[in-house]
């Protein structure tokens, strides 16, 4: 096993173990606040789930812009500037969404939050391709799922503890560690955009905006947004669901429910690398499929069982899917992106959260608070369907496109 560790350890550069490290402690806050931040909302301002739908729909969609100038922002500066604003206006929009008190004052929080907090993004995921070559980067964004999800062991389980006594001190905790990755990725992580021709240096940030032009021409990548929308659209209930759900229906406290999440977590740290390595020689489109059938079975179930040893069951079969649609779905992005518009394209991606954030918790509010709430479930199970679908039409339509990524990709794996 060690062997096996030290082996993992050489394959991939000493400054993306930085990046990695970083993304841990980063995460480690994020994980503190936001599969609460449903409770936190109902909670603190005594409204139901539909409000909530709301605040996150705004959120989203305001982050949507963001990213979208991050992404262009990255393209023309560079990465690194853009993760250390990122972090740095994250810590202080946590501590301001702690102490607010009135809901209206929180909606216009919101909206700045939304525009800038996700701001570095792109130029994260970005760095991510500059640094590793084509056939590692399912691998690289597979380890750096690994680093979030060793953060979501520890995370949900802290956070249900302290949200009891303060929801203050979570959004404090959140913001120290986005600071101590601000460091340290100003210490020891260096530039990585690729150089450019001079005509493109010279260009002004409204030509680098325009740009996207060029991203929503792309008409296979615009079909993979549009698929993997709705295949987000059901995992994002995992996060913004299924706590009020599991609260409001079954009884679940919010430690039964941070356990449901640090078990999927733990599982990606023991089984993620493995399962990337596995994945690697298969079509992309079809992996991402397979993965989305997962989502149908395990998302199905909430709405058929109330044991809650069913429900862990449930999480496991998401957890399966989740190994192997994540990791695939970021590399897909590096693959469709020309070189010198990484960032552009990442940012676009970030449509496939935005509009699941923003249109999945507000549906699902509508119908936890108005309807039978297993419905939730049984829609996921149908959306679902649909997305896997998709992801198979697009599997044949892309094979000309990727053939050569797959070849070089299958040689690879067979150096030892």
């Amino acid at each position: 096993m060690l062997d096996r560790v030290k082996s993992t350890y050489r394959e991939f550069p000493h400054r993306f173990w930085v990046l990695v490290i970083a993304t841990f402690i980063d995460r480690i806050g994020g994980t503190l606040i936001f599969p609460f931040f449903a409770l936190y909302i109902t909670d603190n301002f005594d409204v139901g789930m539909t409000e909530a739908g709301v605040l996150f729909a705004i959120f989203s969609v305001c982050g949507f812009v963001g990213s979208m100038l991050g992404g262009a922002l990255t393209d023309k500066l560079g990465r690194r500037g853009m993760v250390l604003f990122g972090l740095v206006f994250s810590a202080l929009s946590s501590v301001s969404m702690g102490l607010v008190e009135d809901l209206n004052v929180f909606y216009l929080l919101a909206v700045a939050v939304g525009l800038l907090s996700n701001i570095g993004g792109p130029a994260r995921q970005a760095m991510v391709a500059d640094m590793l070559p084509k056939e590692k980067h399912a691998e690289g964004y597979g380890i750096l799922r690994v680093a979030g999800n060793l953060a979501w062991i520890m995370g949900p389980m802290i956070g249900g503890l302290l949200a009891a006594k303060s929801y203050l001190l979570l959004f404090v905790l959140d913001a120290v560690t986005s600071l101590i990755t601000a460091a340290i990725v100003y210490k020891l992580v260096p530039e990585t955009k690729p150089e450019v021709s001079e005509q493109q240096e010279q260009q002004t940030m409204l030509q680098t905006m325009a740009g996207y032009r060029l991203v929503m021409a792309d008409r296979l990548y615009m079909a993979f947004l549009i698929v993997s929308m709705l295949m987000l659209i059901v995992y994002q209930q995992m996060y913004n669901t299924l706590s009020v759900y599991l609260r409001d229906v079954h009884g679940v406290s919010p430690q039964g429910y941070g356990v449901l999440l640090s078990l999927d977590a733990a599982t990606v740290v023991v089984f993620q690398f493995w399962v990337a390595k596995k994945t690697r020689p298969y079509a992309p489109m079809l992996m991402m499929m397979v993965g989305t059938l997962f989502y149908l079975v395990g998302f199905t179930m909430y709405g058929f069982v109330s044991a809650y040893w069913l429900f862990i069951v449930a999480i496991l079969l998401i957890t399966i899917g989740e190994m192997v649609v994540m990791p695939v779905g970021q590399a897909l992005v590096a693959r469709f992106a020309p070189e010198d518009m990484r960032g552009r394209y990442m940012a676009m991606f970030g449509l496939c959260w935005t509009v699941p954030s923003a249109v999945g918790p507000w549906a699902a509010g509508l119908i936890l608070d108005n309807y039978d709430p297993n419905w939730v479930w049984y829609a996921a199970g149908i959306v679902s369907a649909i997305a896997a679908a998709g992801f198979y039409f697009l599997h044949i339509r892309t094979r000309g496109r990727f053939a050569s990524d797959t070849v070089e990709t299958q040689r690879a794996s067979m150096i030892p």
